[in-house]
């Protein structure tokens, strides 16, 4: 299925039949090879030579002595390098969004959208690069100034999950660049190339501007060893972790346990509350994309509708129809709304889900099945699910990366005209009656519902939308989520402040040394 145009995207790229799988500062790669498969037909793209850990030593050595000399470089100096890696990134975005569609198996248009969030966040942090600013408090001492400066903190440790195989590590890297500090990213073993491609575009920009590239550094390699390295790595004094609620755990106790930082973006649990006023056509909209979108393998995907008795009906028939006119097939092609799977065993985790779903009481609604013969090779397509389930039920408390979508009702049909706030609470408290916490939503006309929904006694997610789906966070907000997502935020707003070491300053310029608190020593 796959093409001559598309191997000349990886000709373009720089990506070779075999290809190193480290740099930092000059390419490396000795260890056990990673041959490299496209979902969308199981057949081979690529081979990676993973790193070893004498190589991993070796880049973090690097990435650290390059951190030494850019976080003397003056902040808005770094942001000019990140603006014209920004510009390369320009230059290549299509290419870049095939390589993505074909690796994990996106459709084209997210492909293209995924790199663009790359763009974004360079634009972003090159404004970000004036504005590291720092705050002046009054003191209680007289003739004393206190203040607060934010200092380039290290080496920061990127591990990003395949289903955003470019975006996570830019979120990560571009605010960290122009805050002095160097990167080294571990990407998903399930789609290295596109941190190949990456990688060498950040080289190109670095040495075409007499800026050492270590700052850009790279490691591809098994968890167990590389990935397990860089966990304690006291070198690496901010680990950024993308990835299961499962790995979040075991990051937090390891960099933890060496008193390091770290920033975790992990599962989702996602939920859209419908109400009897919503907009359907919107509500609509936003459901298909957020459960049918990526094949259902956001972080950000939706979970869960939960709907009022009154619409649901209408709702959920609608829903179904919708369902049954998705074109599924190679993400490379024109018209096609949902690819692949990225692997057979999260085909499986689908199969087990609905099977789960079904022994604990609920009902398939739509889909669910694998699909083989002609158009669907290698064994990764399946139709998306709908199922009526209960928010108690434990399949539904677990987050099964595909594209399986509950349906659970609240309320009374017969109080649709007046909605009780007691039906509000109830749809709230379903929403926040799961482990994860990172994006929610609500689609309602009532602007009582949508302030109950913001406020404290609401949403208890990173992100809460009105009238939005759950999924396409902008990358200007600080993105991430609360309970077992991690608690980690990426990307806009001050999140920059997490790739920074705060320090609190106080200079007296009088003659004479008193003590805070009033506190008298001595003569």
């Amino acid at each position: 299925m796959t093409t001559v145009v598309e191997y000349d995207v990886l000709k373009r790229l720089g990506i070779a039949d075999t290809n190193p799988g480290g740099f930092g500062g000059e390419w490396l790669g000795s260890g056990p090879d990673l041959e490299v498969i496209t979902p969308i037909d199981g057949s081979r793209i690529a081979t990676v030579q993973q790193v070893t850990e004498e190589e991993y030593d070796r880049i973090v050595a690097r990435a650290h002595a390059a951190f030494l000399e850019w976080r003397t470089v003056p902040a808005p100096r770094r942001g000019e390098i990140v603006r014209l890696l920004g510009n390369r990134l320009r230059e290549y975005k299509r290419e870049l969004a095939q390589l993505v569609t074909l690796e994990m198996a996106k459709i084209l248009a997210e492909g293209e959208g995924e790199v663009q969030e790359m763009i974004d966040i360079c634009d972003f942090a090159v404004g970000l690069s004036r504005q590291l600013y720092g705050l002046t408090m009054q003191s209680e001492r007289p003739d004393h100034r206190m203040f607060e400066q934010w200092h380039p903190l290290g080496v920061v440790g990127v591990i990003s999950a395949f289903n955003f195989p470019v975006a996570v590590w830019s979120w990560n890297t571009a605010i960290a660049a122009v805050c002095g500090d160097s990167v080294v990213w571990k990407p998903s073993s399930q789609t290295p190339l596109t941190a190949i491609a990456c990688t060498r575009i950040a080289e190109q920009v670095c040495r075409e501007n007499d800026v050492d590239p270590a700052i850009f550094s790279l490691t591809i390699g098994k968890g167990s060893t590389v990935g397990d390295r860089l966990l304690h790595d006291t070198r690496i004094p901010l680990v950024s972790a993308t990835g299961s609620c499962t790995m979040g755990y075991r990051v937090a106790q390891v960099v933890g346990k060496r008193l390091g930082r770290t920033i975790l973006e992990l599962g989702g649990n996602n939920a859209i509350i419908v109400t009897p006023s919503a907009n359907l056509d919107m509500a609509l909209r936003a459901t298909l994309f957020g459960a049918v979108g990526t094949a259902g393998q956001r972080c950000t995907s939706t979970r869960r509708i939960i709907v009022h008795e009154a619409v649901k009906e209408e709702f959920v028939r609608r829903l179904v129809k919708a369902y049954e006119g998705i074109r599924i097939g190679n993400p490379l092609e024109d018209g096609t709304l949902m690819g692949p799977l990225v692997t057979r065993d999260a085909v499986q985790d689908l199969q087990n889900a609905v099977k789960r779903v079904q022994q604990e009481g609920g009902e398939i609604l739509y889909g669910g099945e694998s699909l083989d013969g002609p158009g669907f090779p290698g064994g990764h397509y399946v139709k998306p699910c709908i199922a009526a389930a209960r928010n108690e039920f434990q399949i539904v408390q677990e987050e099964t990366f595909a594209p399986i979508l509950y349906i659970i009702g609240y309320g009374n049909k017969k109080s649709a005209s007046k909605q009780a706030v007691a039906e509000i609470e109830e749809a709230i408290a379903l929403h926040n009656g799961v482990p994860q916490g990172l994006s929610s939503a609500i689609f309602t006309d009532s602007v009582r519902e949508a302030e109950y929904f913001l406020s404290h006694r609401g949403s208890d997610c990173g992100i809460a939308n009105v009238n939005i789906g759950t999924s396409g966070a902008e990358i200007g907000g600080a993105f991430g989520g609360e309970k077992e997502t991690g608690g980690g935020r990426e990307s806009g707003s001050d999140a920059w402040k997490a790739y920074m070491r705060r320090q609190t300053n106080t200079v007296n310029w009088s003659t004479e040394l008193p003590l805070a608190q009033g506190i008298k020593f001595g003569d």
